[in-house]
């Protein structure tokens, strides 16, 4: 089946064509009718199955009549993170480039007053964050009474990230009578409870388990030691005997993956770091280079694990298990994607173990051993050291020393010329003559400095 079957408009069309997209994916090939039939549907497919264009490509065909008011945005897109709201847009500003609808991005890191500005002008498409959107609602800049369609990206990643409570008080924001698509990778109990409250009869569409790996994807585990720079040593090690292209290195803490970053970039390795903490523009532009080749390595926290389209990529390396056992299946889902392979690795320590049976339970798969070139390395590391948080990093030991090497602490005192003073403590040293004491107590070689100060008052005259 081709696109042109499914029902979207000829400006539609000819876009996908310009892109050079032929035939749909399965979900595509499923969604899409429904929602041009105006049906809420809920869709559930792993990553990388081209969910995005399941929902785009019909909006676009459905928003062609009608027009956008100010403050009154035609339809929402809520998605978790500011790089997937980022890519939503650039795939309307494709597919829409015969359509002339106006698209508006909220999400955080960027200028409020830009911000409000495409809202005043209007948007048919509105894209956010669930925390940006409801900024600018209690500003009183947006109104959600216009919206016709909704549509909830990534949900089980909103609910990892806390957002749910937000959703549900979207959804009570906007009207009833709309439409909504739900999107989601797993269905988590609390997911299905929010499914539940919002859809309405929705057609459900599944072309996958939801804990199901692509098959495109070569899934390998490699015994790692809990030393964390024994175990930067080991990933360099990987790095150098596999057949790489490209590899996004993912790590659990963002402050893993800035060490392990340096410390790539330090023994000659092509590599930039991404996670939360960074400033918009420099996420935006790590993307990029990574995108465009640029950027051989990019080491991540799980803000890259969700929904990023980016093509080709040959390797995905957890460094560490994902505390999440359902963020397995979202990070090796960056690779082998639009049928081409991949291959995933995945370093487990001693302390790592737990979590990883989590992960082979819910794939129902166990995973094949690499079998490396060459073994870790045994050169001293000679990065500055690092200690992995919540450890204590090991001390080196001191030499030995003999007592007679040892230097003694005490200050060495100069020989004086004069007569050595007398120590108090020997007997056979004669004692100081006694002292004349006054008649008031006093002697006279320590007289108090009071008695000696001269008493005002009126002086004899001399006769």
């Amino acid at each position: 089946m081709s696109f042109s079957n499914l029902g979207l408009s000829q400006k539609v069309l000819d876009a996908v064509n310009t892109a050079g997209y032929t035939d749909p994916t399965p979900i595509q090939e499923q969604a899409i009718p429904e929602v041009l039939e105006g049906r809420d549907v809920l869709g559930i497919a792993q990553t990388g199955t081209g969910k995005t264009a399941s929902f785009t490509l019909p909006m676009l065909t459905k928003l062609e009549t009608g027009r956008a008011r100010a403050r009154m945005p035609r339809s929402l897109i809520l998605e978790p993170t500011r790089e997937l709201a980022v890519q939503v847009e650039q795939n309307f500003c494709v597919y829409g480039a015969n359509h002339n609808l106006t698209v508006a991005l909220l999400i955080g890191g960027v200028s409020f007053d830009d911000q409000f500005r495409k809202l005043d002008r209007g948007a048919d498409v509105l894209i956010a964050t669930p925390g940006r959107l409801l900024d600018h609602f209690g500003r009183g800049k947006l109104l959600l009474t216009g919206i016709s369609i909704l549509v909830i990206d990534e949900a089980d990643r909103m609910l990892d990230m806390g957002f749910i409570p937000d959703i549900e008080k979207i959804c009570k924001l906007i009207p009833p009578r709309r439409q909504t698509l739900f999107f989601s990778a797993t269905m988590p109990p609390e997911i299905q409870r929010l499914t539940k409250a919002f859809l309405k009869s929705p057609a459900r569409i599944e072309v996958a388990s939801p804990s199901s790996t692509a098959a495109t994807v070569t899934q390998l585990v490699q015994e790692a030691p809990n030393d964390f720079t024994a175990k930067r040593q080991l990933l360099r090690d990987i790095i150098k005997s596999e057949d790489l292209k490209n590899a996004i290195v993912f790590c659990n803490r963002k402050r893993n993956v800035d060490i392990v970053s340096k410390s790539l970039v330090q023994h000659g390795f092509n590599a930039r770091c991404l996670h939360g903490d960074m400033a918009q523009r420099s996420r935006q532009e790590t993307l990029d280079s990574f995108r465009d080749g640029s950027t051989k390595i990019l080491v991540a926290s799980d803000v890259a694990a969700r929904g990023l389209d980016i093509p080709e990529v040959s390797h995905v390396i957890n460094f560490d298990v994902p505390i999440h056992a359902e963020d397995y299946i979202h990070r090796i889902g960056r690779t082998g994607r639009a049928g081409h392979s991949g291959r995933s690795i995945t370093l487990v320590s001693k302390s790592d173990q737990k979590a990883f049976n989590s992960v082979e339970k819910l794939i129902s798969k166990k995973l094949g051993k690499l079998s490396l070139a060459k073994s870790v390395s045994s050169e001293v590391d000679r990065e500055e050291p690092a200690k992995e948080p919540g450890t204590r990093s090991a001390r080196k030991p001191r030499p030995v020393r003999s007592v007679a090497d040892k230097p003694d602490p005490r200050p060495k005192k100069k020989p004086s010329s004069g007569p050595s003073k007398a120590n108090p403590r020997d007997k056979n040293i004669e004692k100081d003559p006694p002292r004349n004491i006054d008649k008031n107590g006093f002697s006279g070689d320590n007289v108090p400095a009071f008695l000696l100060q001269t008493v005002p008052g009126k002086r004899k005259s001399s006769s």
